[in-house]
This record gives C-alpha cells, sequence and structure tokens, in this order.
C-alpha cells in the first residue's frame, strides 16, 4: 500500500478545519454535529475521526492554529534590532491571522460565546489568550529595557489592553466586514503617542 504523503495529510486536515469553521460560523458551536462537519467536507466519519475526535479537538486545532500565527508575529518583532511599536505588531498579527486562515469572521464570537456552555472549550481559550498576554508582556518588557517607555509602566495592564484591542477589532470585522489595517496601525500609533502639551 502507497503511503499518504505528508502533504496529503496536511492538506486533508485543513479541508476538515475549514468547513467545520464554516459550520460553527453559520450555525454556531452548540448547533453544529459531527455529522454537519461530514456533509460540508464531502468526507466520511472515519475520515473526519482519523484527525479529530470531537468538534472540543477541532475548535482546539482551530484556536492553536490562530496562537500558532500569531506567536510568529511576535517571535519576529522580538528578533528585530528594532523593536517595532505596538501598532505595527498588532496590524501584523491581524493580517497574518487573516492571510493565513481564512476563516469565516462570526466563527471568533460563536467560539467565544459558546465557551460559557463548555468548560472544555473555555479552558481552551484561556490558555491561547494566556499565551497571548505573556507576549505582550515580553514586548512591554522590552520597551521598558530599550527606553521606549516609562520605567514604572505594568507590562500586565498594557498587556491586557492591547490583547482587548485584538479581541475587539476581531468583532468588528464579524460585524462590519474586513478590517482596515492602515486604520488600526494610525489608531493604535495615535492612543499610544500621547506627549504632555508644552506650558505656556
Amino acid at each position: 500500500m502507497a503511503r499518504v504523503s505528508q502533504e496529503h495529510l496536511e492538506a486533508r486536515r485543513r479541508q476538515i478545519l475549514q468547513g467545520a469553521a464554516r459550520c460553527f460560523a453559520r450555525d454556531g458551536f452548540h448547533g453544529t454535529s459531527m455529522q454537519d462537519v461530514f456533509k460540508e467536507t464531502g468526507l466520511s466519519a472515519g475520515a473526519v475521526y482519523r484527525y479529530f475526535p470531537a468538534k472540543e479537538a477541532i475548535i482546539g486545532a482551530l484556536a492553536h492554529e490562530v496562537l500558532d500565527t500569531v506567536r510568529g508575529a511576535f517571535a519576529d518583532a522580538l528578533a528585530s534590532s528594532r523593536l517595532p511599536h505596538p501598532d505595527e505588531i498588532l496590524s501584523d498579527a491581524l493580517r497574518r491571522v487573516e492571510s493565513v486562515l481564512r476563516f469565516p469572521p462570526p466563527l471568533v464570537v460563536q467560539v467565544w460565546a459558546e465557551s460559557f456552555r463548555d468548560e472544555r472549550l473555555a479552558a481552551v481559550l484561556r490558555n491561547v489568550v494566556s499565551s497571548l498576554l505573556d507576549a505582550w508582556r515580553e514586548v512591554v518588557n522590552g520597551y521598558i529595557e530599550r527606553g521606549l517607555i516609562p520605567p514604572g509602566t505594568d507590562p500586565e495592564a498594557v498587556a491586557r489592553v492591547l490583547t482587548a484591542c485584538a479581541q475587539g477589532f476581531m468583532v468588528q470585522r464579524a460585524l462590519l466586514g474586513p478590517l482596515d489595517h492602515e486604520m488600526i496601525s494610525a489608531g493604535v500609533h495615535g492612543l499610544t503617542s500621547f506627549s504632555a502639551p508644552e506650558s505656556a
């Protein structure tokens, strides 16, 4: 029997993820059954279960793909000789998620809502958010070390606000359509570039 190539396995896995994502975005996580995933992907139960034993495993894989993509943006930023401004990192991370994953925007909102019903799903999302907070804290500490922001700045507070910005933009994309990355960058840059007015 011929061996199945790694490329074929990955293509099949992505086919399942994208089909399930369409189902979740359209019908909600709770309203989607594995039968719906089989129908959407055109694959047999055995083919799907080979990769994912349950819906939670599919959501976990989707969440980790998002996280891995965002981590790549942060890793590149931290490796740069010029640590990028927060607006550059945020815009780059969101752009990568959109271009690489191409999942329906409503999926994010559906999954967040379902996490209040499903503790296993909530645990997956808490892990994703915690990892993003860790990445932002590392960036903020880099700003402090390089004298780009005041030494008394609280990395946790800044990390939470910047993570909230990303979450908010994802909700806007689900409700209002495609993101204008130039607007995101300009807005975050404007808010993080305050300076005290000169005294008269």
